[in-house]
């Protein structure tokens, strides 16, 4: 950022500039601070002087800076020091020093910015130490503690410049000594610690370079005797302090201090010293400061040959060896540290103490620990390194001492030895007797498995993370290579360890180090490198050698490649295995080893390739002897390969190729003999290489070869006895089994093999008939092998030069076996490559081989593979063999597929295709020869076209091939000439060039024409064959089916009016069978199709299906919404299907013996399902508004007729499976469907506000409940008229007919329906009223009482619904209330009931004339209600009382005596238990008050009885008998008899009440009345108790007794102020 031009510091001051850069400091980000820093340094570069006295000049004048910026700018100005140190001045220098000392000091306190002053100090004394000691030597006096820096700085100097500060050394350590007594703070104590550790390290360099020094004369004694003072001060008192941080500053100066001490005074030291610092190992955790101090110690007392560390030397070895045993952490760099410090400890013992330090260490390998073990060995590679010459004497002693850890199992200790073994090589220990054991060691190391296991956190234990093997392939290959003095020891030695089969993983490495030594050997001399077998006994043959290094070659990426380093070696041998090969090794190994580095080796061309080379070698030599030497040791190495398969596998190969070569026919044939003998026949590679060894050799010695197995077929292995062999006894079936196996093979590999013009005449003579007796088994292993010689004779007759003249007269026989053995496979899944096997070998056996098979046998042949094959699933997700399921799947698909081929190609006719229902792969269809009936080309063309559009390029061209060649047969059975040209079946090949990224509009479109080419009795067939094509796995031929099928269907489905149902039936299994969005939606179009075309058939299909429908069949339904006309046309079959039939039929129960059930009928059941769903697709929302009042009529209705209906006992079954098969099912339940369907309707039909109020209201499960069916009709209703009310005149109309219905529920939905209607102002503004309340008065003398009480509801609705038409219609509506009250079929008064409340509420609006003529009658048919059990009619009987009054000016007398009739009932149901009879009775009395012509009386009721207010009932009663008795004391005898009634009340309070009211009368009754009164009767005739002693209260008011005394209760929770207690 300030290198913006090269004059820039020239034309800026830099003065200026960096004061305004040091102004900058203050800033807290620390990327600004780190650039201020640069910025500074930057500019000091170019104008150091300028700059440092600036940050002088600044620091001086901004005393007051905070430290953090401080330190920055002292940080810069060390730098700008350091840099220019050489060109600094003397001034600047001093004005440097002046600042950096005071700014040091100026603080007591530590400051960071303290150490960058010292720093800057340091940096200035490298040239100008003279001037800094000047300076600070000021501020460090004698009897003063010095500044804590002041010491850091001469420390830090003696470091930094060592010639110019040893000189000041002697007088400094004179003035501090003393002050070390002074130092009380450990922060001092650690830094005088710090000083003299410097000190003392700084004057040993100076001795060190005498030469360079500026003052030669310095000796050690100058500073001894300070030097020991200070020790005793450090060691003697602050060693044992209790902080750790001063432990360790003191071990760490009293080691460089140890060599400055006077020699007898280390000695006399050392008794005292080792021991201390020994035992701070058990103090601090961290050691390494306290070993590299213990080794400074040795090496000190070392030097002056002290001989106190012969006694201290157990102590020692005893504390250190611990430390080397806890493993270092590489995370933690001071554990390796102390490793390092440690070992030079040892390394400086066991060159004094070599005995003893052996004698310590030795028995150590054999401890149970194995950090004992390893720690010992780290220690044995140290000293055997560092202390050659005091160990050489040893090495015998320490070789067999190393026995035990050769032995050890465990890895660290392994890595540790093979550490020692390089250790050892590099000192001659190899080289004594002993020393092969330990190279054996390291090879068996480097024969370790190679597979590392999986990662873990790093282990502190491990000595590297390397494993045991590579670190001993690296130390093998090192030792070979960089160590000249063990190529005789390892040379030839190491071949000893090629051939051994347990030294294979090691073969890489042997090779590779082999080869280099032999090259080293070639430099020394041309026959250097030749083995001396006279010397050298145990080494490996050249026959040996060669075939170990030839078989390993055949696996040449195993073992780390372990291919090429073979090759390279036995290149490197061909001397020794034989002269004759240099020429041809020389020129061929190469070239293999150049394949293998290609990495891109088939390993059967690999194979091919090393037996080409095999057989150019024996032809090379060419020595009969040789060759035979050769092969028997190839057959000595047959055992040793049992763990590796594959290398015996070629190995076998080796050995065929090599008898090939052997011209002695005795050797073959004994060695074919001990073959056979010695073989593992369980093992399938072992059977393999025989069966390869076998046909190898067949091709010189054919004869020999055959006569060989045909004794073995001959000998007694295959029988329970013991054989001719000896070897083969007691052999169990399974293993025979392996045998028949294993020569079933040969036999086949020879036949393959051998010369075509020799073997073809001993096929059916010789081979085949000792195969055919094997036929029958069920032994896998030997069919696969059966399956696999006949398809390698089939191959090698097909292959001969004169297979066109050979006739196979058993050809039919194999092909039966090999369908047989197809058969034999499991349809469900493929375990075995058998199919496969048998197909391709079938092939080889059809193709060309004559005689041709016979039509039952090709059919039996094609139906068996197909079968066997298509049934698979499409994953078989199984492995056998190694075999892998998916490429084993698709390997028998491609058998099956040439397999077809072949036939086809042998019969090109229509009946072959027919043969073939479903052909795999390409076309290869031809143009006929001759015309016969093409009766199945529908069937084929629907195979084929959908085919045109998968999804794979190849298969697409070869699908437009075969439709192609397909529409040219149909042609010339039309009639056409064989070279006539159609252009539609023309542009198919046009269309075929696009394939490649095709357009799939154009190819449905031409998959369309395609289909419309099909004959006319061909269409069904053709259609069925597509309907298959809908499951096809490729989307894009499943929807080319689709598109297939719907086009026909559109051109050509009228006609298919009887095959409709069927049609149906197909479309629901494929939508069961195929889980896809587009075929769905295509069926769904497929069934538009049809119902466009025949509705009724389709619409009874679909009701026919099975209920509950699923989901297949909802979407069928739903796919009859697509088009308004055909969806209305639909819905009005549907809804002519639910009132048809009758909705239910009576069912006897049985269990209850004379009840009865309704079971719903199905059709109507299937026909609102059907509504439900066609309905609930969006589209259909036209046809419904267009049906909308005979829709929701039906649905009304039908509800009406469901509830309470049961299912079917067969449908109750299915709906449980359903709902477990379900989650949440829609209920089959016929009024929860029919309700269901009801809210589907008004949704779809624009009133979703209704849905949403009768759902909020509860209304469609008072809908479904048989109590309270009418209540959810009405709320219906309230909702259709508060938002549908224009569809209401067509529902009215449509509803009236149903008022006259059989069904009572139909009558009694309706009359609630219009009951509610009329509760609403819609019916007058649509000018319904009149029409509906007809009906309502109609329904009078309905037979259903819940009809007739309905219908008064309705009449009362008028009211709050239309209450200016009550007056109009008021003498018709008082009429039927009166009826109503007066209705004889009414057991429960529930009619009455209703009767009253709709007069009530009718009342306000009638005119006073119509309600006169029947008020007494009314008034008196209402009395008997007062006590009536239902508070119902209690309370509605009052209300309607207290209404009438009202009316009763102009009969005011007659009404009046109606009125105290009824005044004793209201007065004494004010204590009734039900509030809302209390309520009535209050209403009443308020309403009665001005009637009964006593004003006091008529003031109390409209007071006290008010509904809010509370009363007390005993003082309410006390006052209105008060009253009673002034106005009316006439009455008293009339009011007592209608009390005494009371006395038998069911209600106690009543009961209680009665008396009350009249000890109350008696009480106010005056004397001249009183003779009314018999009281001795009134006390004689009580009989209940309550009521009895009730009166005998009413007595005491009558002797006097005050209200309050009877503990009645009070009518409301709590007297109201201004109750009657008030009154006078």
């Amino acid at each position: 950022m300030f290198r913006e031009g090269p004059n820039f510091a020239a034309c800026l001051s830099c003065s200026g500039l960096a004061t305004t850069l040091m102004d900058a400091t203050t800033d807290k980000d620390p990327l600004v601070q780190e650039q201020i820093y640069n910025a500074l340094c930057y500019l000091g570069e170019s104008e150091p002087e300028e700059i440092l006295h600036s940050c002088d000049e600044y620091l001086r004048q901004h005393d007051k800076l905070a430290y953090p910026h401080r330190v920055i700018i002292l940080k810069a100005m060390e730098t700008v020091v350091k840099n220019n140190i050489a060109s600094l001045d003397k001034s600047t220098a001093k004005v440097v020093i002046f600042l950096a000392s005071n700014e040091m000091t100026k603080s007591k306190v530590i400051r960071e910015w303290q150490q960058a002053a010292s720093s800057v100090l340091v940096a200035v004394g490298q040239r100008f130490i003279n001037k800094v000691m000047e300076e600070v030597l000021t501020k460090f006096q004698p009897g003063i503690l010095p500044h804590y820096f002041i010491v850091q700085t001469f420390a830090n100097l003696s470091v930094s410049n060592v010639f110019g500060m040893v000189p000041f050394l002697n007088s400094i350590l004179g003035t501090m000594l003393p002050m070390l007594g002074m130092a009380k703070q450990d922060h001092m104590k650690s830094v005088f610690c710090y000083a003299l550790q410097h000190f003392s390290e700084s004057i040993q360099e100076y001795l060190a370079n005498l030469d360079k020094a500026p003052d030669p004369t310095v000796r050690k004694d100058t500073f001894s005797n300070e030097i020991f003072s200070a020790y005793e001060v450090l060691f003697n008192s602050w060693l044992q302090h209790r902080e750790a941080k001063l432990r360790l500053a003191v071990v760490e100066a009293v080691g460089p201090m140890s060599y400055l001490m006077p020699s007898e005074k280390l000695e006399e030291q050392l008794p005292k010293l080792i021991p201390g610092i020994l035992a701070l190992y058990k103090k601090h955790a961290e050691a390494f400061y306290i070993s590299k101090s213990l080794c400074q110690i040795l090496e000190a007392s070392v030097n002056i040959g002290s001989r106190s560390l012969d006694v201290q030397l157990d102590a020692l070895l005893g504390t250190l060896h611990p430390q080397i045993c806890a493993p270092a952490d590489p995370s933690v760099p001071l554990t390796v540290k102390n490793h390092t410090e440690v070992l030079r400890c040892f390394t400086v013992l066991a060159c004094s103490f070599p005995d003893r330090v052996l004698a310590f260490l030795l028995p150590k390998l054999e401890s149970s620990n194995e950090r004992t073990r390893v720690g010992t060995l780290l220690i044995m590679r140290q000293i055997i390194n560092s202390a050659p010459s005091q160990m050489e004497i040893k090495k015998p002693f320490i070789l067999s001492s190393m026995k035990l850890p050769l032995q050890d199992s465990n890895d660290k200790v392994k890595r540790a030895v093979v550490q020692v073994i390089s250790a050892m090589a590099h000192h001659g220990y190899l080289e004594q007797p002993g020393g092969e054991a330990m190279m054996e060691y390291l090879v068996r190391q480097c024969a370790l498995p190679s597979e590392q296991p999986k990662k873990q956190t790093p282990d502190a234990d491990d000595l590297t993370s390397d494993s045991v093997q590579s670190i001993s392939v690296n130390t093998l290959f090192l030792l070979s290579t960089t160590v000249d003095r063990m190529n005789n020891v390892l040379w030839p030695y190491l071949l000893e360890f090629v051939t051994p089969i347990q030294f294979t993983n090691a073969l890489t490495p042997l090779c590779k180090s082999l080869m280099y030594l032999a090259m080293k050997k070639q430099e020394e001399g041309e026959n250097a490198s030749l083995i001396r077998y006279d010397l050298n006994g145990n080494l490996p043959s050249p026959y040996a050698l060669t075939t170990r290094l030839l078989v390993v070659s055949s696996q040449p990426y195993a073992g780390d490649c372990r291919g090429t380093a073979a090759l390279r070696l036995l290149s490197v041998l061909q001397y020794s295995v034989h002269p004759a090969l240099e020429q041809l090794w020389s020129k061929r190994v190469p070239s293999l080893v150049e394949h293998i580095e290609e990495k891109c080796l088939c390993q059967k061309e690999w194979e091919e390739k090393l037996l080409l080379f095999l057989q150019e070698t024996l032809a090379a030599v060419s020595d009969n002897t040789w060759i035979c030497h050769f092969v028997t040791e190839m057959c000595r190495q047959l055992n040793s390969y049992n763990g590796f398969p594959l290398e015996k596998n070629f190995l076998y190969k080796c050995i065929g190729t090599t008898l090939g070569a052997c011209t002695s026919k005795d050797l073959v044939q004994k060695q074919l003999q001990e073959l056979l003998e010695t073989a593992r026949y369980h093992e399938e590679a072992e059977r393999e290489g025989l069966a390869s060894c076998f046909g190898i050799c067949a091709i010189n010695h054919l004869e020999e070869t055959l006569a060989k197995l045909e004794d073995f077929v001959r000998s007694d292995v295959f029988k329970k006895s013991v054989g001719l062999f000896s070897i083969f006894k007691d052999r169990s079936d399974n293993e025979v089994e392996k045998i028949k196996s294993t020569l079933i093979l040969c036999y086949g590999f020879v036949a393959v093999h051998a010369p075509k013009e020799l073997v073809l005449s001993r096929i059916e003579a010789d081979i085949l008939k000792n195969i055919f007796q094997y036929f029958n088994t069920k032994d896998l292993t030997l069919k696969l092998c059966l399956i696999r010689s006949i398809c390698m004779i089939s191959q090698a007759i097909y292959n001969g030069g004169k297979c066109g003249d050979f006739v196979f007269s058993r050809k039919a026989e194999l092909v039966a076996q090999m369908v047989e053995f197809i058969k034999a496979e499991p349809l469900d899944a493929m375990r075995t490559p058998v199919r496969q096997r048998a197909m391709v070998t079938c092939t080889y056996l059809v193709s060309v081989l004559e005689p041709h098979l016979s039509d039952p046998d090709r059919t039996e042949l094609i139906d068996t593979c197909l079968a066997s094959v298509l049934a698979l699933p499409p994953d078989p997700g199984q492995e056998r063999d190694g075999i892998g399921g998916d490429i084993l799947y698709g390997d028998t698909l491609s058998a099956l597929k040439d397999l077809l081929k072949s036939l086809l190609q042998r019969n090109l006719t229509p009946h072959g295709l027919q043969d073939i229902p479903r052909p795999l792969g390409a076309g290869h269809a031809a143009r006929p020869s001759t015309v016969i009936p093409f009766y199945n080309l529908g069937v084929l063309i629907a195979l084929f076209s959908p085919r045109c559009s998968d999804s794979l390029a190849s298969v697409r061209q070869h699908a437009v091939d075969c439709v192609y060649c397909l529409l040219y047969i149909q042609l010339c059975y039309e009639g056409f000439a064989r070279d006539h040209t159609d252009e539609m079946v023309e542009g198919l090949k046009a269309l075929k060039k696009g394939l490649e990224e095709p357009d799939f509009t154009v190819l449905f479109h031409a998959c369309h024409n395609i289909a419309m080419r099909v004959p006319p009795d061909q269409l069904m067939s053709l259609l069925l064959a597509m309907f298959e094509g809908l499951a096809d796995p490729d989307k894009n031929c499943s929807r080319a089916a689709t598109v297939m099928i719907n086009s026909l269907l559109k051109e050509r489905g009228s006609v298919l009016q009887e095959k409709v149902p069927d049609i149906m039936s197909i479309i629901h299994s494929k939508l069961q069978e195929v889980d896809e969005e587009h075929v769905r939606k295509a069926a769904q179009q497929t069934v538009y199709i049809l119902a466009s075309q025949h509705k009724s058939v389709v619409v009874s299909s679909l009701l026919g299906s099975a209920l509950p429908f699923d989901s297949h069949t909802c979407a069928m339904w739903r796919s009859l919404a697509a088009e308004p006309t055909l969806t209305s046309q639909i819905l009005e079959q549907l809804l002519e299907k639910v009132n048809r039939d009758v909705p239910y039929k009576e069912s006897k129960c049985f269990l209850l013996g004379s009840g009865s059930e309704r079971i719903a009928t199905p059709l109507p059941l299937a026909a609102t399902c059907a509504l439900y769903e066609i309905m609930s697709a969006p589209e259909s929302g036209a046809a419904v508004l267009g049906l909308y009042a005979p829709l929701f009529v039906t649905l009304l209705l039908r509800v009406s007729c469901t509830v309470g209906v049961q299912l079917p006992k067969s449908l109750q079954s299915r709906e449980r499976r359903s709902s477990s098969l379900s989650p949440a099912p829609r209920s089959l339940h016929p009024c929860s469907c029919a309700v269901e369907t009801l809210k589907v309707m008004l949704a779809r039909g624009g009133s979703e506000a209704v849905t949403r109020a009768v759902g909020s209201a509860g209304g469609w499960d008072l809908m479904a409940s048989p109590e309270r069916h009418h209540d959810g009709i009405a709320v219906l209703a309230g909702a259709m008229a508060r938002h549908a009310g224009p569809r209401l005149p067509l529902i009215v109309k449509n509803l009236v007919p149903t008022l006259s219905s059989v069904f009572d529920s139909q009558r009694i939905t309706t009359t609630a329906f219009f009951a509610e209607l009329l509760n609403s102002n819609v019916v007058n503004d649509l000018m319904l009223l009149e029409t509906v309340m007809d009906n309502m008065t109609g329904r009078q003398k309905d037979p259903c009482m819940l009809v007739r009480m309905l219908a008064l509801r309705g009449l009362g609705n008028i009211s709050s619904g239309s209450p200016e038409k009550v007056r109009k219609h008021g003498a018709k509506l008082l009429a039927s209330m009166v009826n109503g009250m007066d209705d004889k079929d009414d057991p429960h008064n529930l009619v009455a009931l209703e009767a009253m409340s709709s007069l009530s509420k009718l009342l306000d609006h009638l005119e006073e004339r119509d309600i006169q003529s029947m008020l007494l009658h009314i008034a008196i048919r209402i009395r008997p209600f007062f006590d009536s059990e239902q508070p119902g009619l209690r309370q509605s009987s009052i209300v309607l009382f207290g209404n009438l009054t009202k009316f009763s000016e102009d009969d005011c007398e007659a009404f009046f005596e109606q009125i105290l009739n009824g005044l004793v009932t209201l007065l004494l149901h004010l204590q009734d238990p039900k509030p809302e009879v209390v309520k009535a009775c209050k209403f009443a009395l308020r309403m009665c008050g001005p009637n009964m012509g006593c004003e006091g009386l008529c003031d109390m009721f409209l007071n006290h009885l008010r509904e809010d207010r509370s009363l007390h009932y005993g003082e309410f009663m006390n006052n209105v008998c008060k009253h009673l008795m002034q106005s009316y004391p006439e009455m008293l005898n009339r009011l007592i008899l209608t009390n005494l009634f009371y006395f038998k009340s069911n209600w106690v309070d009543i009961r209680a009440a009665a008396p009350m009211f009249i000890g109350f009368l008696v009480l106010h009754v005056d004397e001249d009345h009183c003779q009314q009164v018999d009281l001795d009767q009134l006390i004689s005739g009580e009989s209940v108790p309550a009521a009895c002693t009730a009166g005998e209260q009413g007595l005491g008011l009558g002797a006097g007794a005050q209200p309050h005394e009877f503990g009645l209760r009070s009518v409301g929770p709590r007297r109201a102020p201004g109750s009657c207690s008030t009154l006078g």
